[in-house]
């Protein structure tokens, strides 16, 4: 699996300059002024940084925007990346600021001079980030990565261990998520939620007679055409006691055809990434075992393999849920639905969670709404919503509330069954949250995201390369922290 590249925080030390390998970073905050680390490096360079900054072109960098001054003379470092970062600029910047220093990150490492920036961890987690590649089913591997050493006032404020946690549990998910299916079956999918153990998580799988004996009949459905067995994982972190956890359910379908009602063969490649739910919800279990979260979380995810063969089940089905429910499956494509309300009621039934999460790739209808720029968020529970919405602001994770309601519902009425899979083409991923909701207790908060326009990009972002993005680890990582972990004192 990948791992973020070596990362360290230091006092600031303009000897080491001259000697200094690799690539060098220096944070300008304030056009046309310089500090004492810029000061040192222009006499270094005979005044190519007085030069720089007093340019029209610098002028005009807007913060977080990186300058390059290829080997630069008097230096040893192949490179001197000149960042405009004003010392209160927002985290947005700062984040970008260390995304563009993590694309340029090499082999012989990076040295960042921090100066008096404020916004250190976010331009750290930048750096991290944006320093990812995938190449495990290349025979060409990517450039081993030199360290990251962060020179700053106040080197021990920074917690590099909550830091580099982050970024291996949004690595983790990457690497899931970008993984082909002939790779990623449901038995290694498993097998790699299993050796989270050594993280401190209790993992235990849930194989097909389990399944069975439980009644989970939606999920069971889903996965029969397949020769892959479906199974569930069940994450559980206990960092505070008895308390009652927090629940995160992700969808695991690790390709999806449609089933018999099968896709089209234009783009189906990109099913790979529809266990994107359960690829976050495994990201953040990882992150909140390796820094030790003072919070009782369960990560449950449902694996299973939509397939088209004599055994799968067909339109006009009528399957029974784990709950009682009956459920008439017009269209075998709408099946991840099918996999969460099953997991969904098991993790009410056996933890009584004080609030309940469930993340998938869900509808195609929300990127139609809300395209690649935000999960839709649906929700019973306004406090619930609220505590999340605000955990995705701070952490940049673009997330936009969806109405639910009665007129939705309707939609999913049946003739022969307790409901139908699907509501019809208007607000499909609406109707997709109302069937959902039918698997909810009264008195669970409950929160659906709808993750298919942001689990993975075709194009790059401010801080992932296309592919994977890991949306998602942030923001519940987020969420844990401020509203469900004990506080010391």
């Amino acid at each position: 699996m990948t791992t973020p590249a070596d990362m360290s925080f230091l006092a600031t030390d303009l000897d080491s300059l001259a000697t200094a390998k690799g690539r060098i970073a220096l944070m300008v905050h304030e056009a046309g002024k310089m500090d004492a680390s810029a000061r040192r490096l222009n006499r270094m360079t005979k005044g190519a940084v007085a030069r720089l900054l007093e340019s029209d072109g610098f002028a005009a960098a807007r913060p977080g925007d990186v300058t390059t001054l290829a080997w630069p003379a008097g230096l040893e470092a192949e490179a001197l990346d000149v960042v405009f970062l004003p010392k209160t600029a927002p985290q947005e910047a700062a984040r970008k600021a260390g995304a563009a220093l993590g694309a340029k990150l090499g082999e012989d490492g990076l040295l960042v001079l921090a100066g008096a920036t404020r916004r250190v961890s976010d331009v750290a987690l930048g750096v991290l980030l944006k320093a990812y590649g995938y190449d495990a089913q290349k025979t060409k591997k990517c450039d081993p990565l030199g360290p990251v050493r962060i020179m700053c006032k106040t080197p021990e404020e920074v917690d590099t261990a909550a830091l580099t946690a982050r970024a291996a549990g949004i690595f983790f998910t990457r690497d899931l998520v970008n993984e082909p299916a002939n790779v990623l079956t449901t038995t290694e999918f498993a097998a790699r939620l299993e050796a989270l153990r050594a993280t401190g998580l209790e993992v235990e799988v849930l194989e097909e007679d389990q399944l069975a004996e439980l009644g989970m009949g939606a999920l069971l459905a889903v996965g029969q055409g397949s020769d892959s067995p479906s199974k569930v994982v069940v994450m559980q972190w206990k960092g505070a006691g008895d308390a009652a956890p927090l629940a995160l359910i992700g969808k695991g379908v690790v390709f999806d055809t449609g089933g018999i009602s099968l896709k089209p063969a234009g783009g189906m490649e990109d099913m790979t990434m529809d266990m994107g739910g359960a690829g976050t919800v495994a990201g953040v279990m990882k992150t909140l075992a390796l820094r030790k979260a003072k919070a009782n979380v369960v990560g449950l995810v449902g694996l299973v393999e939509n397939m088209p063969s004599g055994n799968a089940t067909r339109p006009g089905d009528v399957i029974t849920s784990m709950k009682g429910d009956t459920v008439e499956v017009i269209n075998t494509d709408a099946e991840g639905r099918l996999v969460l309300c099953d997991v969904m009621w098991y993790a009410q039934e056996r933890f009584k969670p004080v609030g309940m999460v469930d993340l998938a790739t869900l509808t195609g209808a929300i990127i139609i709404g809300l395209g690649h720029e935000n999960a839709g968020v649906f929700s019973n529970d306004d406090g619930f919503c609220g505590q999340f919405l605000s955990a995705a602001k701070a952490e940049g994770e673009g997330a936009w509330r969806m109405p639910l309601g009665q007129a939705y519902d309707d939609q999913l009425k049946s003739r022969v069954a307790d409901m139908k899979n699907v509501g019809g083409r208007p607000a499909g991923s609406i109707t997709a949250a109302q069937y959902l909701k039918r698997f909810v207790k009264d008195e669970t908060p409950w929160i659906h995201l709808d993750i298919a326009g942001v689990a993975s990009l075709k194009t790059p972002s401010t801080l992932a390369p296309k592919g994977a993005t890991g949306w998602g680890v942030l923001a519940l990582d987020r969420l844990v922290a401020d509203g469900f972990e004990t506080k010391d004192g």
